[in-house]
């Protein structure tokens, strides 16, 4: 049925790279969520109203949130496909993480409030008819939003959404919202025991639950995390790959939306080598990346000696010395300075951020070691905390 779907109201939708087709495929999910969760909100309130049943109102409320999550989804992927413009130079495309908040705002609102509600029930507990059509409604249900859980996660992983991959775990959640009900309506069947506040507590408080994970996950984005590490470890890798490459280092990604990916690095090649040659490999790089990719690269060139064995023999030794310290560590950008009296050693350290010894402290380590090697050599060491894990060829 996804695919099918799938086939009928995307154009192309096998290049999901394409943001065109990326925004198609969110809209027809908030389309299908829209429809499915509307109907679900109507057959449910009818059955909680006749039934007198608060988990099921609270449920169909739910379904009711759901319409207006993907509603808010629709929109979101409308906007987010506006062009950049002279206030926004990135474009909008974060507009489908913002969705995402307001959703998960919705959720614990909706949550609150039928918490409220079901304490009022379990002090005041009322009896619950649970009659045949009760039961088709809420199996149907079950098996429909069994569906949409489906449907969304394949939509959200053919265009890696976090925004669509969040309603496919919303349906999720409502999947066993619905199970809680049943149980809650088996429960007051076959004993007798008033169950259905305490049930509608439960939905209540696994609302809530979501409600504060799903507000963590979409909020994460707009704060500025850290690249994932398959994605900075392909950047490495090819980059890495290119002729006259010797490492890298300061990699940096930006993220403004899905598929709206900058970054910036710099590049080590031999110093020796012809400048012309050197940038039109940098401008290889660059359009290569854009290309395969879709990632806006910008890439700064280092110019590294590279035969000078003293600089080269010092240039290990700083490095045995910072590894011995800490696997985690790692130094670039080494030049030697010589003087008549003394030589400095300048370096710059990358320090991962869950590195805990203080920069002063790794400085004095790192120059008393060398010291030792010869006194004639002093190190002015940059302390470069780092977000992402450096690679380096060799």
């Amino acid at each position: 049925m996804t695919d099918l779907l799938i086939c009928l109201f995307i154009k192309n939708h096998s290049n999901t790279a394409d943001a065109a087709v990326r925004g198609q495929y969110g809209k027809l999910a908030g389309m299908v969520g829209i429809a499915g969760n509307l109907l679900l909100f109507g057959v449910k309130l009818l059955a909680g109203l006749l039934s007198g049943s608060i988990s099921i109102m609270a449920d169909a409320v739910n379904n009711l949130s759901d319409g207006a999550a993907s509603l808010i989804t629709l929109a979101a992927f409308r906007l987010s496909e506006r062009p950049a413009d002279e206030d926004h130079p990135y474009g909008h495309a974060r507009y489908e993480y913002i969705s995402g908040v307001i959703v998960s705002c919705m959720i614990l609102v909706i949550g609150f409030q039928f918490l409220v509600s079901s304490v009022q029930r379990i002090r005041a507990p009322q009896t619950v008819q649970y009659s045949a059509p009760f039961w088709i409604i809420a199996s149907v249900s079950l098996l429909v939003k069994l569906w949409l859980r489906f449907f969304n996660a394949k939509m959200g992983r053919s265009i890696d959404s976090a925004a669509l991959l969040a309603a496919a775990a919303d349906s999720r959640n409502d999947v066993m919202i619905t199970g809680v009900v049943l149980l809650s309506a088996l429960i007051s069947h076959f004993t007798g025991f008033a169950a259905d506040g305490y049930m509608g507590a439960a939905v209540a408080l696994f609302l809530l639950y979501s409600g504060v994970g799903l507000i963590r996950q979409t909020l994460s984005p707009l704060l500025g995390e850290a690249p994932e590490e398959a994605l900075v470890t392909e950047i490495e890798q090819k980059i890495l790959g290119y002729p006259s490459v010797i490492g890298l280092h300061d990699l940096m990604v930006h993220d403004y939306g899905p598929a709206r990916r900058f970054a910036s690095v710099h590049v080590e090649m031999p110093a020796g080598q012809d400048i012309m040659l050197s940038h039109d490999i940098i401008d290889n790089v660059e359009r290569d990346f854009a290309a395969e990719l879709k990632l806006s690269l910008v890439v700064h060139l280092d110019p590294v000696i590279t035969d000078d064995p003293i600089l080269n023999e010092w240039k290990d030794r700083v490095a045995e010395i910072v590894q011995a310290i800490s696997p985690l560590l790692s130094i670039h950008d080494f030049r030697m300075v010589r003087g008549v009296s003394h030589s400095n050693l300048i370096f710059d350290l990358v320090v991962p951020p869950q590195f805990a010894q203080r920069n002063t402290a790794l400085r004095e380590e790192i120059s008393a070691t060398v010291q030792a090697i010869d006194k004639d050599f002093f190190c002015v060491i940059t302390v470069d905390r780092s977000y992402v894990k450096s690679v380096q060829k060799g």
